[in-house]
């Protein structure tokens, strides 16, 4: 699981400036330009990664090699959230790069926007919001610009003529209703069919996958149950249902085989030797696609805490199946903030207590908490569904029985908060949606702090808080099971940073300091998130769904006591919060009831849950905090260009050190990413 920043207020922009021409150099002596970019709805940062240069050159080369294999896959990602994301990536990159034609004109500007929109979302729909982009360029703009390519620069399937690629490709982007939806998640159809992205294949139905797999978990091991569908797409061949393997010899071999390498390459540089173990395990399990191997791999890397430098690197998440079982490919490279970890050490040296005096039934709580893991982390290479939307904490692995018997490992980012944080300073967003006065003087004095304190508490302890209760199928709660596993472990951070236990392990100054994280948090779920959200749309997003469920249960279980309001001034919409302590306690209770829809694996309560508070939008509210936000000219959402890392070498050829380099422009990057880390065909069949 990982942690996406949900704060509009943290994560906004600093200036409203676009097309920033990047530093030339970065020096201790000169202030740090956070902003890259900004476009449509989103601003492109930078991350500075400190401390970097006092490692020594053997764990600087270790994280060279492992960024290497963080970008060797971002192709993959592209396929999997749709199957024609390379097709029509490679054509707008070469029409950008060949365009002869006015740069300045309205329909290549918007060409141009739609360009750095896919980069940005690895593919032609929204990250967030899931829906597909809407191009503001004509076809027959695009198809002058096709033409004017040869055959080999477009991606054509073999025998395909220019003109068959576009009657192929066009309708794809510019019908509205064709693949309208990278994932969908709710509702009563086909979520299966519904859905653009490419982790089934065509005629495949939900009824059919569902079948396939509940069979495959009636005849596995149910006490050491594998993570079924995680690491291959779902097809059919002469009428029988197929998995198709993410492996080397498989699909996706080109890439695999590249990571691979780049991993062969790390070890002689490992931490030692459980790392190179690790490591070792991650490649066999890349040659092979056994599962059984992955759960291996996972205990192994759950299991080293010594490990100055660390890595994710494979299929992780499943947020974007509608099923909820097959994952995205995703990295990152980082290594530990010792300072910072301090922090997070006494929160997981006291994972017992706060599991034994959880509100919840006891019944779902952990007899013996085993292997609660917890650092903050400084990353230093972003790939895959960390990029360019980057989370902030992230606790793995997700198999419920490897965190029941060998625990998890969590971890918080905090040069990425850093960078959101330094990048929204002065940007008028809580001069807009806050209350007071009082609210903006707890913001700026504890803001930052129980932030990353709700952070740690949500990854360290939240997700790996509870049970689930024997023979309970791990994925009962189907598609909402992401929603709900996240509003868990944000309930489980919300009642405990209010608890006097934060004060006396010296977590937090002093008792008042959880109301900043309270207010925001109401804040954002009941209105500045909306701000993500097109007029007319639902929420889509499994955090923001989240986000919004604990907020307006909160708000509407409390409202007879007036707990939370919403209170009009001036015309404009803000959220009060009345009565702190009693708000704690609402938290509590839908923890309680979140735990135990989990544990019993309650689809019913579950989708009622998220149905009921998590979906809908009051279009009227709505529109008043987009006309609001609109005045900020701030971007709702972020994302970040990694610095290049650079090997130095002597005149024989030996590697003397690994820079960093910080002045790379968000579309700079995104071409050399395109032309150096390309390796999958454009079809992938």
């Amino acid at each position: 699981m990982k942690r996406i920043m949900f704060s509009i207020m943290t994560a906004a922009a600093v200036t409203a400036c676009t097309n920033q021409t990047p530093q030339s150099s970065h020096t201790a002596t000169e202030p740090f330009n956070y902003v890259v970019d900004q476009f449509a709805d989103l601003q492109i940062l930078r991350y500075q990664v400190p401390a970097f240069e006092q490692l020594p050159l053997r764990q600087k080369q270790l994280l060279y090699h492992l960024s290497e294999a963080a970008l060797m896959g971002r192709d993959i990602l592209f396929d999997q959230n749709c199957r024609y994301n390379l097709a029509i990536r490679r054509t707008l990159e070469a029409i950008y790069q060949s365009y002869k034609g006015d740069r300045n004109s309205a329909d290549f500007q918007a060409l141009e926007t739609y360009l750095k929109r896919v980069w940005f979302a690895n593919g032609i729909h929204h990250h967030y919001a899931e829906d597909k982009f809407q191009p503001g360029f004509s076809p027959e703009f695009l198809m002058n610009c096709v033409h004017q390519l040869s055959a080999a620069q477009l991606p054509l399937r073999p025998n395909q003529t220019v003109d068959q690629f576009m009657a192929e490709v066009f309708p794809i982007i510019f019908n509205p209703t064709l693949m309208a939806k990278r994932t969908v998640q709710s509702g009563d159809g086909d979520w299966i069919e519904a859905s653009a992205n490419n982790y089934y294949g065509a005629g495949v139905t939900l009824q059919e996958a569902e079948q396939f797999y509940g069979k495959m978990k009636a005849e596995g091991d149910t006490l050491h149950p594998i993570s079924y569908g995680l690491n291959s797409r779902l097809v059919k061949e002469q009428g029988a249902l197929v998995e198709k393997v993410w492996k080397v010899g498989g699909l996706y071999s080109a890439a695999i085989e590249r990571i691979v390498d780049q991993l062969q390459q790390a070890l002689p540089f490992a931490d030692n030797e459980a790392q190179k173990g690790i490591i070792n395990k991650l490649i066999e399990y890349y040659q092979t696609g056994d599962l059984k191997t992955f759960d291996a791999y996972s205990i192994l890397w759950v299991e080293d805490t010594e490990s100055e430098v660390d890595f994710v690197n494979g299929f992780i998440e499943t947020y974007g199946d509608p099923v909820g079982m097959k994952a995205s490919w995703e990295s990152t490279v980082n290594f530990i903030n010792k300072e910072a970890t301090e922090r997070t050490k006494i929160i997981s040296q006291n994972a017992q207590w706060f599991e034994d005096h959880s509100p919840v039934d006891d019944r779902f709580k952990k007899a013996e908490v085993k292997g609660v893991s917890a650092k903050v982390i400084t990353v230093a290479m972003l790939g895959g569904d960390c990029y360019p939307a980057t989370p902030i904490g992230i606790n793995l692995p997700n198999a419920d029985w490897i965190r029941r018997d060998h625990g998890s490992k969590s971890v918080t980012i905090e040069n990425i908060t850093e960078a959101y944080s330094n990048a929204s300073l002065g940007n008028g967003f809580n001069e807009e949606f806050m209350w007071s006065d009082a609210e903006r003087e707890q913001a700026k004095r504890y803001g930052f702090l129980t932030s990353n304190l709700h952070t740690d508490l949500h990854e360290c302890l939240g997700h790996g808080s509870g049970q689930l209760l024997p023979n309970t199928d791990p994925d009962a709660l189907k598609a909402y099971s992401s929603t709900l596993e996240e509003a868990r472990a944000d309930l489980f951070g919300l009642y405990y940073m209010a608890d006097n236990k934060m004060v006396e392990l010296g977590l937090v100054p002093d008792a008042e300091a959880f109301k900043a994280e309270y207010y925001n948090f109401m804040m954002n779920g009941l209105m500045t998130q909306l701000v993500r959200i097109e007029p007319g749309k639902n929420v889509e997003e499994a955090h923001m769904r989240n986000r919004q469920l604990i907020a307006r249960w909160a708000y509407e279980k409390g409202q007879a006591e007036q707990v939370v309001e919403l209170k009009k001034r001036d015309d404009k919409t803000y959220v009060v919060i009345n009565d702190y302590a009693k708000l704690r306690d609402l938290f509590g209770q839908l923890l309680a009831e979140v735990q135990r829809i989990k544990s019993e694996g309650d689809f019913a309560a579950g989708k009622q849950l998220v149905e009921n508070y998590g979906v809908k939008v009051d279009p009227t509210l709505h529109q008043e905090i987009l006309e609001r936000y609109a005045h900020l000219n701030l971007a709702p959402y972020k994302g970040f260009v990694n610095p290049v890392m650079k090997e130095v070498k002597n005149a024989a050829g030996e590697v003397t050190d690994i820079t960093l380099d910080y002045t790379e422009g968000y579309v700079e990057q995104m071409l050399r990413y395109s032309r150096d880390y390309s390796f999958l065909p454009t079809y992938n069949e």
